[in-house]
């Protein structure tokens, strides 16, 4: 088959049986594995979807700038549209994200403001605030906004559930996802649920996000919010499109264990994968009392290891980190 270009080979990415480190999980434990989009992320889905919708709506026009916010996944996901588009992009990120995932935006085309990690959302320097700003003084362009903009879990729902319920033959009867802006598991969970409401779904968490709690109480508890190390989950926000009733529980995952399980996977199972991919399978093995033999688990790994050659992959790092 030919594509006409790479936005068309997005999706339809495979579900890869997990063996050596699911050994303690007695059920089926299945990995749907989003490196294998163009981007090398599932953000590759939502991206894509937010463009086209601002296309649709008018409020990108031929010729204009998209500017996000992004940890580097969905920044990816749109510099590939912007590409073959013809748009230009103005991304920020704020300084814990990898030089890997910084320099694979500029390679891409892409302008990068990095931003301080430890500041509140609402801070002018935020890395939130920093792309409302540039998008209210910069002609013709778009502010995707991935947190609030509702076209990241609908991307989800039309694609991702899907695509987990044909493959499994509607057999999954739990979803493990890493949770950061909601859309993946608000949108995925949302089209499964549909189908079978006692799918159960899972959120992955970090310690020092604020959304775990959020889920228990439905307040914004200051003291969960701190500085942390794992990439691509967690907020110091509740965005818009997160979908709380959607979600069966939350399980927070420690940076170390996050880190670790990563190494494991690309050791163990031969799959190179990002920090937020071991802190979901190390969020599934903390739930294994709760999977039986006859059930089948699929957890989302979302981007690829290649973003954190420096850091997870990095002997020095790792121990400097004491995760050695």
């Amino acid at each position: 088959m030919i594509y006409d270009n790479v936005l068309q080979t997005i999706g339809n990415t495979p579900l890869i049986r997990l063996n050596k480190v699911a050994s303690e999980i007695s059920g089926t434990v299945l990995a749907k594995v989003e490196t294998y989009n163009p981007g090398h992320s599932i953000k590759d889905r939502m991206a894509l979807k937010m463009v086209e919708d601002a296309e649709k709506d008018g409020s990108l026009k031929p010729g204009g700038t998209i500017i996000e916010c992004t940890s580097g996944n969905t920044g990816m996901g749109i510099a590939l549209a912007a590409c073959v588009k013809g748009y230009k992009c103005i991304f920020t990120t704020s300084d814990k994200q990898s030089k890997e995932k910084i320099d694979i935006l500029k390679a891409v085309g892409a302008e990068v403001i990095v931003c301080p990690t430890d500041v509140a959302a609402d801070d002018p320097r935020s890395y939130y605030s920093v792309a409302e700003k540039l998008s209210k003084e910069t002609p013709n362009s778009v502010w995707c906004n991935q947190y609030d903009n509702l076209s990241n879990r609908e991307a989800h729902y039309l694609s991702t559930g899907p695509e987990i319920w044909n493959q499994t033959e509607g057999k999954i009867t739990h979803l493990v996802v890493g949770v950061g802006t909601g859309g993946t598991i608000s949108g995925t969970g949302k089209y499964l649920k549909e189908q079978n409401p006692n799918i159960k779904i899972w959120g992955i968490d970090t310690y020092g996000s604020a959304l775990a709690k959020y889920h228990k109480t439905r307040e914004i508890d200051e003291s969960e919010i701190y500085s942390y190390i794992t990439e691509g989950i967690g907020e110091d926000i509740i965005p818009a499109n997160m979908d709380f009733d959607l979600i069966d529980h939350f399980e927070k995952v420690t940076d170390k264990d996050g880190a670790v399980m990563a190494r494991r996977l690309a050791r163990e199972e031969g799959l190179l994968l990002g920090y937020s991919c071991g802190s979901a399978m190390a969020g599934a093995i903390q739930m294994k009392d709760q999977i039986g033999p006859d059930d089948m688990v699929v957890v989302i790994f979302h981007d690829h290891g290649s973003r954190y050659i420096g850091k997870i992959y990095n002997d020095d790092w790792m121990k400097e980190q004491g995760f050695m």
